[in-house]
Parts: structure tokens; C-alpha cells; sequence
């Protein structure tokens, strides 16, 4: 469902952000409703709508969206004369109109194209060309110190293609990249390189699987070949000879086990096959054997093989740490959780008296006030993580800034900066923004800020309501900051305040169900 989703995205012209799509998504905890990818797709601040339409609207909808058919998540892509749809599955699937009519439900998911980010798919390249660069290294050093000829440059050259499509397959067996070779596995219904690369058919032993072979062969034979270009590719073909009958074992589980073919296994499994044919036309038969041959794939494969094993088990473990952490974020992003965790405060009388910076919304579902102060460095973090919030999510944030610093306490040098930020809020609220953010964000020294923003003097009404926000302070045992208060009820210690993002749509729930029922 996940790969549904981002392919969505990319076609729109999101895939920027693909991956944080996949993180709020698989950590929604209602995964894997439909409610759980608009709201991350809301989230991420991509419009989207989620409606059931009548049938015969079909030709009114955009060219691609998200639809239920036959009770799964699919892609459609419409075309004037059939349906395209892509489903975890079936893959690739051409039907007509009335097809798709017959097993669709009517409710779809449609989102707007982005119209100021490019389309970032073209960075892919970039970041492999880094991992590719030592081969090439390597291969340029292996041309200066070492003779090639015909039989030895198209050995090189397939075991590189198989080293790399090899990595694609462990790729998706790992399932690191999700959409890096979707291209590949993409092209027909009777295509899909999951079915056939995580099938347990596929598996030799709990260390080994047919998925890892093809890497350790390829890349024990490139490894050889640039070290000793001639004889390691002797040695190289006579093992793709003997490889064939695994090749046709992997074609025949492919075509009557599994009954769905691997792009990435059949282009593996045809550099194998022409090795071999090139080896077989060659008539090196008595040079295979040579030690001078064997030894450079010996001493590859044992290398390689050794760091993949160990490669391997770290890539694993990775991956299951990152499903138990997933699980941990459902747990945490479930409001019950929140709403259990939050506190009352103990002497709300007076909190809707306390004037401070506002931004945002005063309107908004969520009224968020943070207490902080100025010399506290914790503030900082507080501050621009809530005001993130509000610049994201202008017309569901409120934010009321306000101070905890003793306002008799005239040896305090940050009580000035709390006095000229009221000030400055109340006579020019234009820059409370840059002033408060100077502060802040950019971390300005004190010196440098008061002569920025020097004031005349501070009006006995600023001194009150530094007062009064103390005082306040004092009543609830508030001798700390910051302090982080949601809906008048203490936003817990275990939150930062910019997981408050993922409970949007449940304050919004919660203050609709209350005026219902006022």
C-alpha cells in the first residue's frame, strides 16, 4: 500500500517527499486506513480529498487518483480508450471502463499536482553514482596496471551489469529502497519481482538465499577479473557454465511455482547464460584450472561472502528496528495515549486573562500557549518548534507566548528582553516576529539585542502583566520553564512540542463533538 501511495506521489510531482510519507504513514495508528493516508498526506501539507462519487462520474475525475478495487488499494491512471491500474497484488493491470466499474466502490483519493517543487526523481541517480564511483575507480587503476582483450573486456562488462542488478534485487528483498526499481517490475501483470524475490521458495538456508547468489557470484567475479583481467575471466565463465541448471531451476519456480516472472531475475539469469555461451565458443577449456585463474575468485568470493554475511546482518537488523520503532510511534501517536498523559492544570482561574505574543488563529481548534523565559536555553527549541507549528498550520494553531521571570528581580539582566518584547508587541506588533526570532532562533547575544531593539522606557501596564503571568506561574507551582500548555491541559514531558502536528485532526474531532453536544 505504501508503494501505491508514493507512486501517487511521485506522479504529482512529490517525491521530495516519498520518504516522510512512508515514516507518518507505517507510524499512523490507524495504519492502514484510508484515514491514516490523508491524514499524513495532511500532514505534509498536500491537499487532498477523500469522497465517495457515483459511478458515472468517472470521466470527471482527474487522470490519476487512488481508488478501493475489489477491496484493495489501487492506483488508476485513465486513458481515453482503457484503465491502468497498479495494485500490490496484481502489479500492472489493463482493463476496460466497464471492468473497473463492476469491482470499484466509488470512493477515491485524489490530491492537488505540486506546482513548486520539481520533481526530485533524477537526485536517485546521484546518490548511487557515489557508490558507484569506486568501482569505476577501481576499474580505471585495473586498465592501467593490466591487459585487457576482447574475452576479458565483455567479461567485465556483464559482471558489472549483473553486479548491478544484483543490488537491485537484494534491494527489494530487503525492501530498503522501495521504489528505486519499481521501473523494472513494473512493466505487466505478469510481472512482480515481490512475489517471486521474498517467496520462501527462493530460500537455501537462514544465512543464504537464491536472492544472495547473484550478488556474490558478480561481485567475487568483478573483483577477480580486475585483479587478474584474462585468467579470472576463464575461470568466471567456466563457473557461468555451470550455473545454467540453477538458472532453469529459478525459470521453472518462476513459471509453475510462483507463476509471476522477476524482471531483475531474468536479466540476472541472461548474463549468466551468455557468460557462459561466450566461454563455451572460446576454447579456453584447459586454462581453467590454472592457479593463476581459480585463486583471484577464491580469494574474492571468501572476502566478499564474509562482508556481505556481515553487511547483510546489520541491514537486517536495521530493518527490524525501524518496524519495532514504527510501532512505537503508533503507540505514542494515539490520542488516547496523549490525552491520558496530559494534566489539568490545578488552578486554571486567570490563564484566560494572561496576554501574551499571539500568533496564528485565535479561532483555531488548538490553543497553544508555551511559558518560557529568556535565559533558559531549553526555551529556544520550545519557541521555534511552536512557532514551526503555526507557520504550517496557520488556521489550526493558536499561539500565546508568555514569560515566567520574577518581575522584582532587577538584578535579572533577560527580565529587559521580556519588557521590550511586550513592548514592542503592543506598539508595533509588526515586529514581533523578527524580534522575538532574533531572540530566539537566531540566538543573538544580549547586547547586541538590546541595542537592536532599544525602546523607551516600559509603560507600567507591560510591568503588570509581567506581574500577573508570574504571579499565575506561582499559583500552579510553575517554578520552571518550559512549560507547554494544550487546550488548558499541560502538554506531557514525554512530547515534543512538534509531535503536537499529529493530533491535529483529533482536537479538531474533540472540540466538534463538544459544541455538539453543548
Amino acid at each position: 500500500m505504501v508503494k501505491i501511495v508514493q507512486k501517487y506521489l511521485q506522479i504529482n510531482k512529490y517525491s521530495n517527499l516519498k520518504n516522510e510519507f512512508e515514516d507518518l504513514f507505517l507510524s499512523h495508528p490507524n495504519y492502514p486506513s484510508l484515514f491514516a493516508i490523508t491524514d499524513s498526506l495532511d500532514l505534509l501539507s498536500i491537499e487532498n480529498a477523500a469522497v465517495r462519487i457515483s459511478k458515472e462520474q468517472i470521466l470527471d475525475l482527474p487522470k490519476s487518483f487512488l481508488a478501493y478495487y475489489k477491496q484493495e488499494l489501487t492506483l488508476v491512471e485513465k486513458n481515453k480508450k482503457n484503465v491502468k491500474i497498479y495494485s500490490d497484488k496484481e502489479g500492472i493491470q489493463k482493463i476496460s471502463y466497464e471492468e473497473f466499474l463492476t469491482g470499484w466502490d466509488g470512493v477515491i483519493v485524489a490530491i492537488e499536482e505540486n506546482k513548486l517543487l520539481l520533481n526530485e526523481e533524477s537526485s536517485i541517480g546521484f546518490k548511487w553514482l557515489k557508490y558507484a564511483l569506486p568501482v569505476f575507480l577501481l576499474a580505471g587503476l585495473s586498465f592501467i596496471y593490466n591487459h585487457y582483450n576482447t574475452f576479458s573486456i565483455v567479461f567485465l562488462i556483464t559482471s558489472l551489469l549483473g553486479f548491478a542488478f544484483s543490488v537491485l534485487i537484494v534491494d527489494k528483498k530487503i525492501g530498503l529502497s522501495p521504489n528505486l526499481n519499481s521501473r523494472f517490475c513494473n512493466l505487466g501483470s505478469a510481472i512482480s519481482c515481490d512475489s517471486v524475490i521474498r517467496s520462501d521458495l527462493r530460500r537455501i538456508n537462514k544465512w543464504i538465499s537464491f536472492t544472495d547468489l547473484p550478488l556474490i557470484f558478480f561481485s567475487s567475479s568483478l573483483l577477480s577479473i580486475l585483479l587478474l583481467p584474462f585468467e579470472s575471466a576463464v575461470f568466471v565463465g567456466f563457473l557461468s557454465l555451470l550455473s545454467v541448471p540453477i538458472i532453469v531451476l529459478s525459470v521453472w519456480i518462476q513459471k509453475f511455482e510462483i507463476r509471476k516472472w522477476c524482471t531483475l531475475c531474468l536479466i540476472v539469469s541472461f548474463l549468466i547464460v551468455s557468460q557462459s555461451i561466450v566461454w563455451f565458443t572460446s576454447s579456453n577449456f584447459t586454462l581453467v584450472f590454472s592457479t593463476s585463474n581459480v585463486f583471484p575468485f577464491l580469494f574474492s568470493f571468501v572476502l566478499l561472502l564474509t562482508i556481505w554475511l556481515g553487511i547483510k546482518s546489520i541491514l537486517k537488523n536495521r530493518i527490524t528496528n525501524e518496524v519495532s520503532l514504527n510501532e512505537l510511534k503508533k503507540f505514542k501517536r494515539n490520542y488516547s495515549v496523549l490525552n491520558f498523559l496530559s494534566q489539568r492544570i490545578p488552578k486554571i482561574d486567570g490563564f484566560s486573562d494572561l496576554r501574551g505574543l499571539q500568533f496564528g488563529n485565535k479561532k483555531a481548534s488548538i490553543n497553544l500557549s508555551i511559558i518560557i523565559s529568556p535565559s533558559c536555553t531549553h526555551c529556544h527549541k520550545t519557541f521555534q518548534e511552536a512557532f514551526d507549528l503555526v507557520l504550517k498550520f496557520p488556521d489550526k494553531i493558536f499561539l500565546n507566548v508568555l514569560f515566567n521571570v520574577n518581575p522584582e528581580n532587577n538584578e535579572n539582566p533577560f527580565k529587559t528582553v521580556v519588557e521590550r518584547l511586550l513592548m514592542i508587541y503592543r506598539s508595533t506588533p509588526g515586529k514581533t516576529v523578527e524580534a522575538i526570532s532574533d531572540w530566539h532562533i537566531k540566538k543573538m547575544e544580549l547586547d547586541k539585542w538590546l541595542k537592536k531593539w532599544s525602546i523607551d522606557g516600559t509603560s507600567a501596564m507591560i510591568t503588570q502583566e509581567i506581574n500577573k503571568q508570574y504571579e499565575w506561574c506561582q499559583k500552579n507551582n510553575f517554578n520552571y520553564t518550559p512549560i507547554k500548555i494544550v487546550n488548558e491541559k499541560v502538554f506531557p514531558n514525554e512530547y515534543d512540542i512538534s509531535e503536537l502536528k499529529y493530533f491535529l485532526n483529533d482536537f479538531a474531532e474533540e472540540i466538534h463533538i463538544l459544541e455538539r453536544t453543548a
